[in-house]
């Protein structure tokens, strides 16, 4: 079977499915305290397991097992060494972005259904927990390491996949066609994060029920471990909610070095409708150098685009005018994905044949980061800011 072209790694085709599958959400009870070293897939040993079932654990359980427990007097410390980029804040709120690419609530630390004065992390490697657990258990089953996210437009939580092994991950539409004979563009069905919120159904937030058999969707799982949740996690380039509001400005950079892509003429414009927002009054100008013979000879190499900010008056208030539409300009490109470098002028305008009235300020280079430039380090204010 050759997937739709695009399709992602691991995912199952229309012609892969089975029709209208029933299927059974079995809770597993009786399981006892989980502390770390247990054998997850021993514990598991008597629930009843058959060919073709999809075993749904909650993280927890597999947290504790493999000793992600840590002495803490709250989260903070926790989800500040968990955490690889803040997306959002809102007082004591964070919602973050975890090095396994997952973006949730406290970086996933939890305080719930531990000991006081701890808290639970993340597994290390959901996948990896995943494959090791599926070792363990001797019929041919797939195995789902489920946890709790919140979802940036609707009120309540639900249970998505964080690890998976021997299971489809996702079920691509696209290439297909509905029943009116509509073509599908853009269906990808997410299966795991689907199994993992019906299992939790019958496990549920208080039952004390960890573990759940989805039975019925044989066809969903491989012989193989398979990719895991890997494909389910957008990536950067791909996500357009990357930034909360309130960390769009933090999140501009000076990008220096680029690709070779090149850059959208009208993203560019887009971001100087941006930089006009500003209060300048009018008297900013743009100079959009779309040559690439004059991009060199102005700025002395090769760049994909570049934008030169002029003023039209003179004196510090006309550049200070211009300083805030730049930056309304860069944090505009930054929004769109694009890197920039704003320089100082570097003499060589004289190629452009400005209009008269028009002075150089700047130099901005704008491209495609050839490398996704670091989050910012947090900044000491007490040693920049003065109280009168």
């Amino acid at each position: 079977m050759t997937a739709p072209e695009g399709a992602a790694p691991g995912a199952a085709t229309p012609e892969d499915a089975v029709e209208s599958p029933v299927v059974e959400v079995l809770p597993v009870p009786g399981l006892p305290e989980v502390r770390p070293g247990d054998d997850l897939a021993a514990l598991l040993g008597g629930a009843g397991l058959r060919d073709g079932d999809i075993v749904v654990i909650t993280s927890k359980i597999v947290s504790k097992a493999e000793n992600r427990v840590r002495h803490a007097p709250d989260r903070t410390a926790a989800i500040a060494e968990e955490t690889e980029r803040v997306v959002a804040r809102r007082g004591d709120m964070v919602i973050a972005q975890t090095r396994h690419g997952f973006v949730m609530a406290a970086a996933g630390v939890d305080n719930s259904n531990v000991a006081p004065g701890t808290v639970l992390l993340l597994p290390e490697d959901g996948d990896a927990s995943a494959r090791r657990i599926r070792a363990g258990l001797t019929p041919r089953v797939g195995v789902i390491v489920s946890d709790t996210f919140g979802r940036p437009w609707r009120h309540g939580l639900t249970d998505v996949a964080i690890g998976a092994a021997g299971v489809l991950p996702l079920e691509d539409f696209r290439g297909g066609e509905d029943a009116y004979g509509n073509p599908l563009n853009a269906t990808v069905t997410a299966l795991a994060d689907e199994i993992a919120a019906a299992a939790e159904l019958v496990k549920g937030k208080l039952a004390g029920v960890p573990v759940a058999i989805v039975r019925g969707l044989a066809h969903l799982v491989t012989e193989e471990d398979g990719p895991g949740v890997r494909p389910l996690i957008r990536p950067a380039d791909e996500d357009l909610f990357r930034y909360g509001s309130r960390d769009v400005v933090f999140a501009r950079r000076t990008v220096s070095e680029f690709t070779a892509e090149p850059v959208d003429p009208a993203v560019v414009r887009q971001a100087v409708a941006a930089a006009f927002a500003a209060p300048d009054e009018g008297r900013t100008r743009f100079v959009l150098v779309e040559s690439p013979d004059v991009r060199e000879k102005v700025l002395g190499r090769a760049v994909p685009y570049l934008l030169v900010p002029c003023v039209t008056e003179p004196g510090e208030l006309a550049a200070a005018r211009a300083g805030a539409a730049v930056q309304n300009l860069l944090v505009q490109l930054a929004m769109e994905g694009l890197g920039s470098a704003w320089t100082p002028p570097g003499g060589r305008e004289t190629v452009l044949d400005l209009p008269a009235g028009w002075r150089p300020v700047g130099l901005v280079a704008v491209g495609h980061p050839a490398v996704t430039p670091p989050d910012r380090e947090p900044q000491d204010l007490a040693s920049r800011v003065v109280l009168r």
